[in-house]
């Protein structure tokens, strides 16, 4: 006899009661490995949990309504039990929570978030209402994404308060992407395009490509991991902005163990081909030990993702877009009916499992979605936070079952159904002081990766040498930035105009060019060298030399007809490099994609450095610099990560065009894509290099 998918979870919850921490299933021998979800999706499990605020102080939010569903406010403090593993608490916060839906007259509006620190400031309120809409495309049919979304529609249009935070997510979605917003607009907008993919296989990116090629049941299991570990990473996210209520709206069809024969087809973007069960509706309806050990894996990732909702204090409302369903496949997947039935029933068991364990609610099989909508508004608008220290003060890493009580008649409580305590490890970092940051040089120089352009059509970099006569050499490095969709006009030409502080030019005409011919009865500008690059569309560049001090420059961009199209003004300090200490120049960044390339590089006092410092991992660069020192001393370089930790030596040659020229040689190929600091020091001098290194 086949056992039912849920008498098969409480089997499995009552085989892993006790273990320290949920693991994940073990892979079946025949199956590769799947591709784990992107790292930044993946939440640490050490996590502390959020909602505690100290090693042994637990929070927990209570919803306490009528019998005919209305929340209960009047309680107090002392109409509360708390027990924690069967043993009464003492209560020692106490708190009810109402969320005002509609704006007291004359009261400000409220905050739109902008910025990270409107997010954490009006995140941290608690009269808002936090709601992420996790749209799961991999698993809900493109029919059913397009018959959810009007309602979905209806519901942010009609039933949200301005006050109330959103956030939008996809299981791709990178975490850094998330931003909670009031701007409910650009809700609708995403939901309006939710395309469901559930069994389209045909990959969309670059990710998807990886695996397309793999049998359907390996991509299917990928895509379950993928998105469950971006539940995961989202209840973690969520978790981190406050340690009230915060709810999370899945919009699934659930999951399924493993397809039916007549879908396993070996190559998962090439549908129906070498499948003889395509064409068979009783293939494989005989394999319930398959069948068992599948819904086992799917079982313990419900669990794992429950777990981490729990732990940040998110509760999971599962939405089925089918709504009142009758099958699961169409009726030309060929799939027998009591397979489609039993598959039915455990996407629809998936989604109960996931809300009934973290308090929320699942809108499943119902045609009308409004209802539970609305539940989910209510349960978030109303309810007590209560908070105690633990007086087993658990260091186990186990799961301890709280149990809320109300000393009142006819009412229904609802709470969190308990808490992962926190290791001996776990607590001994909790409360072991900070770790100093990166150093403040560190920060500066990362800080360039991120720094925004003040112009949307071209980006520069400014570099200083030692010039002649005791002035300083200024090199001018102009680019356009890559072309976007909504830009007409694309930069040709910029004329450069640098004067000193008492307003003497230092240069002034087109980069690349020489310098325009001084006005009538002007006194023709200090010399200047300039130096062209072929084309208009690389790096180009320009040089002048420059009394120490504060520079003014002063660019036009110009069109290819020579329109004007933006102006820009930046202020520069231009060091003093005639001083008898150690001295370093600015360091120039050349990248070269073959080892020819690197070697004319390496070869050419006058090549143009390049502006980014984004790279991909095919490439190399050439690092240059000019030391000044009195004595013969050695320069030095080394690769650190973006906290400022060494990682490796590098090997730094005279560069052989003299002038104490030196440079380096470094590889992008050995690096995992992320941002690295490139050291270089002569005596107590040292100089950062901030670079990205893509995939």
């Amino acid at each position: 006899m086949v056992r039912s998918f849920r008498s098969l979870a409480l089997i499995l919850a009552l085989g892993l009661m006790g273990v320290e921490r949920p693991g994940a299933a073990p892979q079946q021998e025949q199956t590769p490995p799947p591709a784990p979800p992107p790292a930044s999706q993946t939440p640490a499990p050490a996590d502390q949990p959020v909602f505690r605020a100290g090693v042994n102080f637990v929070r927990v939010d209570a919803i306490v309504s009528s019998r005919d569903g209305k929340p209960v406010l009047d309680l107090t403090e002392k109409d509360f039990e708390v027990f924690e593993d069967g043993k009464p608490q003492v209560v020692e916060s106490f708190k009810l929570v109402q969320v005002r839906t509609t704006p007291v007259p004359g009261q400000e509006l409220p905050r739109q978030i902008r910025t990270n620190s409107d997010e954490e400031v009006e995140a941290s309120r608690d009269d808002a209402r936090i709601i992420a809409i996790f749209l799961d495309d991999y698993h809900v049919r493109r029919i059913n994404s397009m018959k959810v979304r009007q309602p979905l529609i209806d519901f942010i249009q009609n039933r949200l308060s301005p006050t109330d935070i959103l956030a939008v997510m996809h299981p791709l979605t990178p975490l850094t992407e998330v931003r909670l917003t009031r701007n409910h607009a650009s809700v609708l907008s995403a939901v309006a395009r939710f395309d469901g993919r559930k069994y389209d296989y045909q990959p969309m990116n670059d990710i998807e490509a990886r695996y397309a090629h793999y049998p359907a049941n390996v991509v299917e299991r990928i895509r379950t991991q993928i998105t469950m570990g971006a539940m995961k990473a989202l209840a973690t996210r969520l978790g981190g902005l406050r340690e009230g209520r915060k709810a999370m709206l899945v919009v699934s069809e659930g999951f399924v163990g493993r397809l039916p024969a007549q879908l396993a087809d070996p190559v998962a973007d090439q549908p129906g081909v070498g499948n003889p069960a395509r064409l068979n509706p009783l293939a494989g309806t005989g394999d319930t030990t398959g069948d068992f050990f599948a819904q086992t894996d799917i079982l313990r990732d419900l669990q794992d993702v429950y777990d981490v909702a729990n732990r940040n204090n998110t509760a999971l409302y599962t939405l089925d877009p089918r709504g009142l369903a009758g099958q699961e496949f169409d009726i030309n997947e060929n799939v027998h009916n009591s397979t489609d039935r039993a598959a039915l029933n455990q996407t629809m068991d998936t989604l109960r499992i996931l809300a009934e364990n973290t308090d929320g609610r699942a809108i499943v099989n119902q045609n009308d979605l409004s209802k539970g909508l609305q539940q989910m508004l209510t349960d978030s608008a109303t309810y007590y936070l209560l908070g105690y220290n633990s007086s087993a003060a658990p260091q186990d890493g186990k799961f301890h079952k709280i149990e809320v009580r109300v000393r009142r008649p006819r009412v229904q409580v609802r709470a969190r159904p308990g808490y992962w305590a926190l290791t001996a490890e776990e607590t001994a970092r909790a409360i072991a002081p900070p770790k100093p940051g990166p150093a403040p040089a560190v920060e500066a120089a990362l800080g360039t990766l991120s720094a925004t352009p003040r112009s949307s059509l071209i980006r520069t970099w400014v570099g200083m040498s030692r010039g002649e006569n005791g002035k300083t050499k200024v090199t001018f490095v102009w680019e356009p930035m890559p072309a976007s969709s909504g830009r007409r006009e694309e930069p040709a030409r910029v004329t450069l105009l640098a004067a000193g502080a008492k307003g003497s030019p230092y240069f002034r005409g087109p980069v690349p060019g020489g310098a325009l011919a001084p006005p009538t009865g002007g006194a023709p500008p200090p010399a200047a060298a300039a130096s062209r690059t072929a084309g208009m569309r690389g790096p180009s560049q320009v040089t002048f030399e420059a009394e120490p001090g504060k520079v003014q420059l002063l660019l036009t961009v110009e069109g290819l007809e020579a329109q004007i199209l933006d102006k820009d003004s930046q202020e520069i300090s231009v060091p003093d490099l005639t001083g008898t200490d150690v001295l370093l120049a600015t360091p120039q960044v050349f990248r070269a994609r073959t080892a020819r390339e690197w070697q004319t590089l390496a070869a050419d006092p006058k090549a143009v450095p390049t502006i980014t410092r984004e790279f991909s991992r095919s490439e190399r660069l050439l690092v240059r610099f000019n030391l000044y020192s009195p004595d013969a001393i050695v320069p030095a370089a080394r690769l650190l990560n973006r906290a400022g930790e060494r990682m490796s030596d590098l090997q730094v040659q005279p560069a052989g065009i003299g002038g104490g020229a030196h440079q380096l040689d470094l590889a992008l190929s050995g690096l995992a894509a992320g941002e690295y600091l490139i050291e270089i020091s002569a005596g107590e001098k040292k100089e950062l290099i901030a670079v990205r290194v893509g995939a």
